[in-house]
């Protein structure tokens, strides 16, 4: 039986974290890494941000950079050639424009899709590949994947249909995924974020802030920390025989009635 004092420790696992050259995603890096883990920062545009992040946690950390659908196979290689191997990926690479419905273009649609349903399908493809390939020469190896997926997969918000649709298609995804992988010890996980608090919000959308709070249960908006530690039990062995579940991480928001 591990310890309790061990449960949450990640000090042999090698983490890929997408996305993490900014908001959710540096909370998930940051919390990982603390708890012992070579951590992979992913960018895809913002490379300032990534070194910015590789600088505060200093050492077990690179930072590698491409289209997390287009160069799936590429970043995956890059992670193994700095580490020797891959233990955990997080998926929360993603883009969210808001655009009404009836105003969504072809070439919008395909880009939401393409981005946070095949980015998501791609990587998880190529990862796992490579987490079986490891297990051979250890049978206990494994792996772990944690989908980020949001509360707009459960329920849907106005001008964000493409975004919603994308969302849920995360969490099927992410069953699914978990229904074959498990024969090779790898599990498969998502966390569904309410919102999460960053510089500006509060400034740039009081009124919508102003409703959650009210609506929330727990009374605040969530942070990157928030989701960090749960993305932390998720991947740990606390959670080893936890696999296709979806965590809500919105501070009891979806307990309200919706009549």
């Amino acid at each position: 039986m591990t310890k309790v004092s061990e449960l949450l420790n990640l000090s042999d696992r090698v983490v890929l974290v997408t996305g993490s050259s900014s908001g959710i995603g540096v909370g998930i890096a940051k919390r990982l890494h603390e708890a012992g883990a070579s951590v992979v920062l992913h960018c895809n545009n913002n490379r300032a941000g990534a070194e910015a992040i590789a600088r505060e946690l200093k050492e077990r950390v690179v930072i590698i950079q491409g289209d997390v659908q287009r160069d799936a196979e590429r970043l995956c290689n890059e992670v193994v050639t700095a580490f020797g191997k891959l233990d955990v990926l997080v998926n929360n690479a993603g883009i969210q424009p808001i655009k009404a419905l009836l105003e969504q273009t072809p070439q919008d649609i395909q880009e939401m899709l393409r981005v946070n349903i095949e980015g998501v399908i791609t990587l998880t493809n190529v990862v796992a590949k490579q987490m079986i390939k490891q297990a051979v020469s250890n049978q206990d190896q494994g792996g772990a994947i944690v989908n980020i997926s949001s509360i707009e997969g459960l329920q849907p918000a106005f001008l964000h249909s493409h975004y919603n649709a994308s969302k849920a298609a995360i969490l099927m995804h992410t069953k699914a995924a978990a229904l074959e992988l498990g024969k090779y010890n790898i599990r498969v996980n998502a966390v569904a974020p309410g919102l999460i608090n960053k510089e500006g919000l509060s400034e740039a959308w009081p009124e919508g802030v102003a409703r959650w709070q009210e609506a929330c249960p727990l009374g605040r908006l969530g942070t990157p920390e928030d989701i960090g530690d749960a993305v932390l039990f998720l991947v740990s062995d606390g959670a080893r025989w936890v696999t296709g579940a979806t965590l809500v991480v919105d501070g009891g928001v979806l307990t309200n009635n919706v009549w």
